[in-house]
């Protein structure tokens, strides 16, 4: 489905691209997005949360453990679900929180940092001279949660079963890794296609982890979504559609949780989670409230007494332009439509000022980040488009026709295209003409591959925290050409069907590339390429909430936006 190491997908990870941003909305952002709700709504949300106070406290009582109970068990709620807890299968986000809790991976970041660090490996790996070989030290005190030891023939298992299974995430190893072996009881081999200097944070998505060869199999489509066992501190104590608990794993090798036990409560609707935490049913509320609750929660923080925890996000958020069809075969066109959108407009109206405003598909929590677009383009700056529209031989007589599509269940979208509707009509009247239109996720989908759309409206959520990750996946192609563009790769799948040999042979040196300087001078050069050609334009970046009950401690997002609840203690 994404990028990888040559630049380009095959056209099944295509496919499995947007299946996995249907599957994958943000919470409140998640969904890659989560769609947020129309403003006119949010207001009614609040009411109607009252309402439903009695049935949300119910629920959230059935979990066990909820606040102002005497208990070391944290109480949290969200109404995000979890398709499958099979780490061969598992690609959103949720039940990747839950893997990366109930699992170990080869490294992992130290809390609070993007700092790389061994976790079931010793070492960083050895890299060849050819950047193809990596050989991995493991740890010998590992013990799975069903008494499995953990050895190199496991992570071994463990991986291949990850690639040759089919799920949602087997390309990400499988377009990458020629073999993997154990070549002694504690060292673990693995032999790259070609050299990609991202393997190491590659290595920390939370599928790649151990799973006892006795109770999973090596075989396509053999999957295990209602189960899980494997070396985390949190082993899976039970797991329904509406409750979900984690029990702390008592002979677990590293530090111990903080607390004894993890129970989720899974909301049918933010209105119902929101009114639960209010009245104290839940120690955390996390994903996905409304950005009406959210600001109601933050303006009552210090009197209701609970905790805001904000952290930023690595989901971008950006505009999709078909380079195959008018009026995006236009260069100038691109460029003055990037000139249009005004991005603090979008955050007031569609986020009350709950995102950042986004200038490159680089998120800006990588220090390589440059806002090309802002040095470009701008924000709202008409007067430059009326000039790139002229240029494009666009007037009063000839105006643009400027359609802009979105999954219909995104409300936070609409609100997005239609407020650029209002203020770029109202900014050029008579020479931009915007049509919003909407289909169904799966059908929108399915049609931006297929070159249907003059521009959709769409996010991405990374795999792994690495710049890579937001280069390959917008601006490598397969097979194509500069007349021709995308007929086969990445850029086909987001719908924009760029082709540039240049972009290619950039991707190429960057994944190739273990010299870190080098690398970041490769994305500046990758991202002052996407801002010349406007394949995209990138419009805002989520940030991340979180909200504790007083006496709650150990609550944050990490950097890679994970939710490490062992951290999370209560008092008393």
């Amino acid at each position: 489905m994404k990028q990888l190491t040559k630049p380009m997908f095959s056209s099944v990870n295509t496919g499995l691209r947007w299946l996995r941003l249907l599957a994958r909305q943000p919470f409140s952002r998640r969904r890659l997005f989560r769609w947020g709700q129309y403003a006119g709504l949010f207001s009614l949300c609040l009411l109607l949360a009252v309402s439903c106070g009695g049935q949300a406290n119910e629920s959230a009582d059935s979990a066990g453990g909820a606040a102002g109970e005497a208990s070391d068990r944290v109480a949290i709620g969200t109404t995000l679900t979890a398709r499958t807890l099979d780490p061969a299968d598992a690609y959103e986000i949720f039940p990747g929180i839950l893997l990366y809790n109930m699992g170990d991976r080869l490294y992992t970041y130290e809390p609070g940092t993007t700092e790389l660090t061994p976790q079931l490996a010793t070492e960083m790996p050895d890299i060849s001279e050819d950047g193809l070989t990596y050989t991995i030290p493991l740890r010998e005190d590992v013990t799975l949660h069903d008494g499995t030891p953990f050895t190199a023939e496991v992570m071994a298992f463990s991986i291949e079963r990850f690639m040759e299974n089919g799920g949602r995430p087997a390309f990400l190893l499988s377009e990458k890794i020629e073999s993997v072996e154990a070549t002694s009881d504690y060292e673990l081999t693995i032999t790259l296609k070609q050299p990609f200097a991202a393997f190491p944070s590659l290595l920390t998505f939370w599928g790649v982890t151990p799973v006892p060869p006795d109770q999973y199999e090596v075989a396509e489509g053999s999957f295990q979504p209602d189960t899980f066992v494997g070396s985390g501190p949190y082993k899976l104590a039970s797991f329904s559609s509406d409750v979900i608990k984690l029990d702390a794993y008592e002979d677990y090798w590293g530090e111990a949780p903080e607390n004894q036990g993890i129970d989720i409560q899974i909301f049918t609707s933010p209105a119902n989670l929101y009114n639960t935490f209010l009245s104290g049913g839940l120690d955390v509320a996390y994903q996905t409230l409304d950005p009406e609750q959210i600001a109601s929660l933050e303006r009552d923080a210090d009197s209701g007494g609970w905790q805001v925890i904000e952290a930023g996000s690595t989901v971008v958020n950006y505009m999709s332009l078909n380079q195959k069809i008018a009026p995006f075969d236009d260069l100038n066109v691109r460029k003055a439509v990037a000139s249009m959108v005004d991005r603090e407009l979008i955050n007031q109206r569609a986020f009350q000022g709950q995102a950042e405003p986004l200038y490159s598909l680089i998120p800006k929590s990588f220090e390589v980040y440059e806002p090309v677009f802002e040095e470009a383009y701008g924000d709202g700056n008409y007067d430059q488009a009326k000039q790139f529209l002229s240029e494009a031989g666009i007037s009063e007589a000839n105006p643009l026709e400027f359609e802009i599509w979105y999954p219909s269940a995104s409300t936070t979208r609409s609100v997005v295209a239609n407020t650029m509707k209002e203020s770029i009509e109202q900014s050029l009247p008579g020479l931009v003409n915007v049509t919003v239109s909407t289909a169904e996720g799966a059908t929108l989908w399915e049609n931006v591959e297929k070159g249907v759309y003059p521009s959709v409206l769409s996010n991405w959520y990374p795999d792994y925290f690495d710049p890579d990750n937001f280069v390959q996946p917008f601006l490598s192609c397969d097979q194509g050409s500069a007349s021709g563009l995308c007929e086969e790769g990445a850029t086909q799948g987001n719908g924009s069907f760029y082709y540039s040999d240049q972009a290619n042979e950039l991707l190429s040196e960057q994944s190739a590339e273990l010299d870190e300087s080098k690398r970041d001078e490769l994305f500046e050069d990758l991202q002052q390429l996407m801002a010349e050609d406007v394949p995209y334009i990138p419009l805002w970046q989520n940030k991340d909430y979180v909200f504790a009950q007083s006496g709650i401690e150990g609550v944050g997002i990490e950097p890679n936006q994970q939710f490490l609840l062992w951290q999370i203690s209560k008092e008393g």
